[in-house]
């Protein structure tokens, strides 16, 4: 199986989109929405998008695996954000000149403090060593998941670091229909990014856990194939989306050959999400978490409690209880 592209960046839709003056469905607050025209975006085509591989776009966080003070660390997505006085400066340019081309940011000056062990993501460009903001004002990074930080408490839940190990969901090698939770060492997802997913990660569309027993998983970008996807025309991946049983998920990522990521989700045509139960939380999950309970380290709650159910099938992902 070939190496799927890491999301580094933003990945553009596979349609060229417009701008529509409303209320976006997908951000509150956003008084305007980004919606898909029936045009292919030139970029899908100069990629090959008809022989790209389809995935299924999973609604969590994006997270990383690299290293960190020598070891394998998860990193937190955390793009570096303007200031308010510089957003404002933004925001005017663009309604003024219904673009952001040619807008001038000041790197030092108009963007937010993150933390020193920040990175920027890969491909973002760089003049005089400074890193240059994406279209969106956004200089797209990640930090490290430290054990103690809250901020980050859902992200310390699926990985171990004296175990050097993290909580993946995936589907079997023997059968894609059936998914298994296993106890993946960090040193096999060096430099892959994952989704994370779970109780309280985006409100939660999979209905994973309870308020009472948090579940949260890692899930490899490109992990969850789409058999029998669209062609990508405007109104056949609509229909899909609307009366496929594969198209109950939040969208599609086409992984090209050459390495390029396009996308699309149902907010780009105008459609729901969530809208009733999802293809992934319908799939029958077996448990491969190896090792005994006393393993783990006692406050790795979603380890040990994994552990104890190490064998264990269950017909429907949103099945899956933990008995902590």
């Amino acid at each position: 199986m070939r190496r799927l592209g890491s999301v580094q960046q933003k990945i553009p839709c596979v349609f060229l989109t417009e701008v529509k003056e409303e209320p976006s469905r997908k951000r509150d607050c956003q008084q305007f929405q980004v919606v898909a025209s029936e045009s292919v975006n030139p970029v899908a085509l100069e990629a090959n998008i008809d022989c790209a591989l389809a995935t299924e776009k999973l609604d969590g966080t994006c997270c990383y695996v690299t290293l960190y003070k020598g070891q394998p660390y998860l990193w937190a997505r955390l793009d570096r954000k303007p200031n308010k006085q510089a957003e404002k400066r933004f925001k005017k340019y663009q309604h003024a000149h219904r673009s952001c081309k040619g807008f001038t940011w000041n790197v030092e000056e108009d963007f937010k403090t993150v933390p020193e062990a920040w990175i920027p993501a890969h491909r973002v460009k760089h003049h005089h060593d400074q890193p240059v903001p994406d279209e969106h004002g956004h200089i797209p990074g990640w930090v490290p998941v430290e054990s103690d930080n809250k901020q980050y408490c859902w992200h310390s839940s699926v990985v171990d670091y004296e175990v050097g190990a993290a909580i993946v969901l995936r589907p079997s090698a023997d059968d894609e229909d059936v998914l298994e939770i296993v106890a993946v060492p960090l040193a096999d997802l060096l430099e892959q990014t994952l989704e994370l997913i779970g109780t309280n990660v985006n409100a939660n569309p999979y209905g994973l856990g309870s308020k009472k027993q948090p579940i949260h998983f890692l899930v490899s970008h490109g992990s969850v194939r789409i058999r029998n996807p669209p062609l990508v025309d405007y109104q056949q991946v609509r229909s899909w989306f609307q009366e496929s049983p594969e198209g109950r998920v939040e969208g599609i990522v086409w992984h090209c050959n050459d390495g390029t990521l396009v996308k699309v989700h149902r907010h780009h045509l105008g459609l729901r999400w969530p809208d009733g139960e999802t293809c992934l939380i319908e799939k029958s999950v077996l448990v491969h978490v190896d090792g005994t309970v006393d393993e783990y380290n006692n406050s790795k709650d979603l380890f040990s409690s994994f552990a104890a159910l190490n064998g264990q099938c269950f017909s429907r992902l949103q099945d899956v209880q933990l008995d902590l």
